[in-house]
């Protein structure tokens, strides 16, 4: 009976909404089907009762749909649900006299497994317990089948106990998974709050790195033209001069911070970076930096991974690196495809090339054993081909299940 101390302990509004006789409907509907097919061979072997047996199979469809619908009558007044059950199995054990052992011993511990479920006190449950005890020994007396009391308390109790164990295990499992669904909304709660509360996070975040750098640049940068202002106002153009070189240093200062709050925000706030974008701007930076035509070609369906973004652009960043410091080309081509769940970044230029063979024989030259490094950390494969007419670098890699962009 440590369910039912549990039971008794814990509030009833935790499982307000928990249907538990909504959920033993069809186990218990089988088990009727069964004591209405025992009753009738049981009295037809015996004696043919036709109107009788009519009268019986009508109450018992009646017992049948309180039961169906228990899980509803049961929400107010679920002691009218008991008494009236209890009065319906007495009638039917009455209307088939030589059936009615297995109507009573059927039925009643049915009755009495339900109130388990339904009840959370020990006392509401004695009280059903001890009704329907009582309608047994009164149907018992009443057919006048004393003799047979000896043999049918037995196995009255011996179903019961039965009926009680299995009711104990069964509600107990009902209650688990109820417990379980609540404890996943209330993470599904707190997931929410989390998300709202990092959220929060980040605009204070994002906040405080716009005053630190653009409100405080702007603030400084007015302060510095009205007092040049002043200064043009008193004909001293010198100092003017001077004041307006610092406010060009002072506005370069700022748009460096504001680009790199700009980047920390991308790198911390967002989870997943767009590829499309990081590689676009990788690019730019290296035409600025080296006046190099580059023709891109980006063909993407699906989000990469972080780590898988993080090393593609690395092995591009290198690629580019190399093609400026050693190919001597005017022209690199970068194109990205993606086939068969597989990614492939193709690097190639129309420089002078260079000697394979001395791939990780000259010290302090590791970039190309870098390349191979990364490609390995994501599974993939780097392929690299060398001419004199250029160098093409092919790196293919599995992506990373994600959100179709």
């Amino acid at each position: 009976m440590n369910i039912l101390k549990k039971l008794q302990t814990e509030p009833k509004a935790q499982y307000e909404n928990a249907d538990e006789m909504l959920v033993s409907r069809f186990p218990i509907l089988l088990w009727i089907l069964l004591v209405y097919a025992a009753t009738m061979i049981l009295q037809n072997f015996s004696e043919l009762l036709l109107l009788n047996s009519l009268f019986f199979t009508g109450t018992y469809i009646f017992h049948i749909l309180m039961h169906w619908n228990s899980y509803r009558l049961t929400r107010s007044r679920s002691w009218l649900y008991f008494l009236v059950q209890g009065l319906l199995i007495l009638t039917c054990a009455l209307l088939l006299p030589e059936g009615s052992p297995a109507v009573l011993i059927g039925l009643f511990p049915v009755l009495i497994g339900q109130s388990i479920g339904l009840y959370y006190q020990k006392r509401k449950i004695m009280l059903v317990f001890l009704y329907c005890v009582f309608m047994f020994f009164y149907a018992e007396l009443y057919l006048g089948k004393m003799p047979e009391m000896l043999l049918l308390v037995p196995l009255f109790l011996l179903m019961l106990i039965i009926v009680i164990a299995y009711a104990l295990l069964f509600f107990q499992q009902v209650h688990a998974r109820l417990r379980t669904q609540t404890f996943l909304k209330d993470l599904e709660d707190a997931h929410r709050k989390v998300e709202e509360l990092t959220l929060a996070n980040e605009r204070q975040r994002m906040a405080r790195d716009l005053h630190d750098t653009l409100a405080q640049g702007v603030a400084g940068l007015i302060m510095q033209l009205e007092a040049a202002d002043a200064f043009i106002s008193q004909d001293n153009i010198r100092r003017s001069q001077e004041i307006i070189q610092l406010s060009m240093s002072q506005a370069r200062r700022t748009l460096a911070d504001a680009r790199r709050a700009i980047d920390n925000l991308r790198l911390k706030s967002a989870s997943e970076l767009d590829f499309r974008e990081a590689l676009t701007d990788e690019i730019q930076r290296f035409i600025q930096a080296t006046g190099i035509e580059v023709y891109s070609k980006i063909q993407l369906s699906s989000r990469l991974s972080r780590k898988l973004m993080e090393h593609s652009l690395q092995i591009v960043s290198e690629c580019l690196t190399n093609v400026a410091k050693h190919a001597k080309a005017d022209k690199v081509w970068v194109n990205v495809t993606e086939r068969n769940s597989r990614i492939q970044i193709e690097v190639k230029d129309n420089g002078k090339g260079f000697d394979m063979s001395l791939i990780g024989n000259q010290t302090g030259h590791y970039g190309i054993l870098g390349l191979h490094e990364r490609a390995r950390l994501i599974g993939g494969q780097l392929q690299i081909t060398s001419l004199p007419s250029g160098t093409r670098i092919i790196m293919e890699a599995p992506i990373n299940e994600g959100d179709k962009v």
